[in-house]
This record gives structure tokens, C-alpha cells and sequence, in this order.
């Protein structure tokens, strides 16, 4: 099969934006894990936490919102963060429909507990800090152009 062709440069892997985003992604999401397995914590219910510490008593589609997750993706963390008894859920007075996650004191106390990771995840990306502050905003206004469109 012929690879070389100008009608198929779209179709080299490194010609995607899609490949280094994913790679780089995986990468560092298991850079955590040694942080994360002392936990009991996956990466998923960490971000959780970190919404859940800036803004308690948040509803499961404001979560979803600032976690770019639906509500199908976030229930089986949600169910496994109040088997821990670091959450608990309960329905909005006058509207049943909405649900409302608040930390427990498990929960609140898991913030000291993880105090230290950002900056030992940290230590393994080796790019100067203005490198990494200009990737960041661009990664999220390339979330937000995507959303967008």
C-alpha cells in the first residue's frame, strides 16, 4: 500500500492533532497513579474532588459542566465517591429531577490528603512554566472553539 501519496498526508498519525493531545493526556493522567493508588483514587474521582473543593453543594450537571462530562459518565464516580463517604447526593428541595453532591468530612479532609500531587505530577513535566501557562490556555480555548462548532 502506497503511504506517500498527497491524498493521504491526512491520514499520517503525526499530521493529527488528536495523537499528540491523546498521548500526552495518557501520559501524564498515569503520572498520578502512584499518588493516587496509596488513595484508593482514580483520575476520574480526583477531578471530581477538585470541582467538589472549589464549589461544594454543586449540582451533577453543573459538575458534568466544568468537568466536560455527561451525566452518564459522572454517575458511576459519583456512586463510588458515596460508597466512600466522601460525597453524598440528595435530591433538590422542590425539584426532584436535580441532584445535589456535597462533601462529606471524608470528603473535605481528602483535600489535605492530596495537597502534595499537583506538585509531584509537576516534577515530571520538564517545560518551562511560561510553556506550560501558553498550553494551557490554548488547550482551553481549543476546547471552548470545539464546543463552539
Amino acid at each position: 500500500m502506497k503511504t506517500d501519496s498527497k491524498q493521504y498526508e491526512l491520514l499520517r498519525l503525526q499530521n493529527q492533532l488528536c495523537f499528540p493531545l491523546y498521548a500526552a493526556a495518557r501520559q501524564i493522567t498515569s503520572k498520578y497513579n502512584p499518588y493516587f493508588k496509596p488513595l484508593d483514587l482514580t483520575y476520574a474521582e480526583y477531578i471530581t474532588f477538585m470541582v467538589l473543593w472549589e464549589q461544594d453543594g454543586i449540582t451533577v450537571g453543573e459538575l458534568g459542566q466544568k468537568l466536560y462530562l455527561n451525566n452518564s459518565t459522572i454517575t458511576p464516580v459519583l456512586k463510588k465517591m458515596e460508597l466512600g463517604g466522601y460525597i453524598k447526593r440528595e435530591r433538590k428541595a422542590g425539584d426532584e429531577r436535580i441532584i445535589v453532591i456535597s462533601l462529606t468530612k471524608a470528603g473535605r479532609e481528602m483535600r489535605e490528603r492530596c495537597l502534595h500531587i499537583p506538585q509531584e505530577v509537576g516534577k515530571c513535566v520538564a517545560m518551562p512554566k511560561e510553556k506550560l501557562m501558553q498550553l494551557h490556555d490554548l488547550l482551553y480555548e481549543l476546547i471552548e472553539n470545539i464546543q463552539r462548532n
